[in-house]
């Protein structure tokens, strides 16, 4: 019997981080103030914990062929930038262009000099 109450008390220790992590991180909440969560949550762990997992954790709505990114439609890194990656390729193409127009002037060069 103690283990089981050991391992509801692991459970509800879990639940009460999880929610404050969740409440504290969350752009928007649902039904009250994060203020109000969060007190919920520490001076009812349990409940609160439950509570704000039902009815305060906002729930997006997965929009049909639109990016999930947690801002919005902005990119969290450049690498998940399409137009970014797309700039990158093309300045890197005109310098490897530059690079190599370069290097067979000097070629040349070289060779009428020999």
């Amino acid at each position: 019997m103690v283990r089981v109450f050991i391992f509801l008390a692991a459970v509800q220790l879990v639940l009460f981080v999880l929610a404050l992590i969740s409440v504290l991180s969350a752009d928007r909440v649902r039904n009250a103030p994060r203020a109000v969560w969060v007190l919920l949550i520490v001076l009812v762990p349990l409940l609160g914990a439950i509570a704000y997992f039902l009815w305060g954790r906002p729930v997006a709505a997965p929009r049909e062929g639109a990016p999930t990114h947690r801002s919005g439609s902005r990119p969290s890194s450049p690498d998940d930038d399409p137009d970014f990656l797309r700039r990158m390729d093309n300045e890197q193409s005109r310098r490897d262009r530059e690079t190599l127009a370069q290097w067979e002037k000097e070629f040349k060069k070289r060779d009428e000099s020999e």
